[in-house]
């Protein structure tokens, strides 16, 4: 999603509900991580999982890489542009695990007051946007809003680079008129009446 209001970009790999993926288990983003207690971890190892629970593990642990891969893609082809580290929704699995589930990390989408700093900005937050694997349907969005304030900017430029042309050369008539005497009269018209001493 979309954070406009702080001109914040969130891109976001959010999980989609699989058959016989409980999501009601699942815990808040800041909830703890994978890494729990040992306590809890000795009481996940010793439950017994059916066969349909183990199946429901695996997918779990391969969707928790899938996540992290994902955000770590975005961090770092974002550097500069990522705000803080990625934020993870966790789901408890039936070994009593918590697995990521779902990601996301913000990205600054703010103008700069140069265009040409802003054009930089918004091709890294592009870069940042596309660079997982496979971007979400979020990271396309925020790529694509980075994109049309690029365009914006690039616009903004060109205005301004016209503008310093027209008044470099508004400037550089003005030099050009200042050089000639204005009013002086052809020097063959100066000399009648003259006498001219030559010597012969």
């Amino acid at each position: 999603m979309i954070d406009r209001v702080q001109n914040h970009a969130v891109v976001s790999n959010a999980f989609a509900r699989d058959e016989g993926t409980r999501q009601s288990g699942g815990l808040q983003r800041g909830a703890a991580g994978p890494d729990q207690t040992d306590e809890s971890q000795a009481q996940g190892d010793r439950l017994e999982l059916s066969e349909s629970e183990d199946r429901q593990v695996q997918k779990l642990q391969k969707r928790d890489r899938e996540v992290r891969a994902h955000e770590h893609a975005h961090m770092a082809a974002g550097a500069g542009v990522v705000q803080g580290g990625a934020n993870f929704t966790y789901q408890r699995g039936p070994d009593g695990r918590n697995y990521a589930v779902g990601g996301e990390v913000k990205i600054d989408t703010s103008s700069e007051s140069d265009p040409d700093d802003t054009i930089r900005k918004m091709q890294q937050v592009k870069r940042a946007a596309l660079a997982p694997a496979e971007p979400s349907g979020t990271d396309r969005a925020v790529a694509a809003q980075a994109g049309r304030i690029e365009a914006q900017a690039r616009q903004e430029k060109t205005k301004l680079e016209k503008t310093e042309t027209e008044e470099a050369e508004s400037q550089d008539e003005t030099q050009a008129a200042g050089s000639s005497i204005p009013g002086r009269r052809p020097y063959s018209t100066e000399d009648v009446g003259q006498s001219l001493n030559i010597a012969v």
